[in-house]
């Protein structure tokens, strides 16, 4: 039986505050950007209940610890291979600059 996903977010113009449901608890937040507190809070609320599911605990620090080591987690390992590209396409673009100018050297050297 599948259960509908409620969207546990909600906008209050009112005060320039946004009000949304984390893992079935309300907060009031605030900032510049309205629609991204909301994806946010959906994706910290996504993970609570995720982490719950697999541990089958209820205490809810101890979920909203384990769900911000998981997005720790996702952060540093994106992290990690962003920096890690980074620097492979540096070594691929000073190997490919040293064959360039070797090529580049040789009319001067057969001329």
């Amino acid at each position: 039986m599948a259960t509908a996903t409620k969207h546990p977010l909600v906008k209050d113009a009112g005060n320039g505050s946004v009000r949304v449901e984390i893992f079935d608890q309300a907060y009031n937040l605030r900032g510049s950007d309205a629609e991204y507190i909301l994806k946010l809070a959906e994706y910290v609320d996504g993970k609570m209940r995720a982490v719950a599911e697999q541990t089958h605990t209820v205490d809810t620090a101890r979920l909203a610890v384990l769900a911000a080591l998981n997005i720790a987690d996702e952060y540093h390992l994106l992290r990690q291979n962003k920096d890690g590209g980074a620097v492979d396409y540096l070594k691929r673009a000073h190997r490919l600059a040293h064959v360039l100018d070797e090529v580049l050297e040789e009319p001067r050297r057969a001329g």
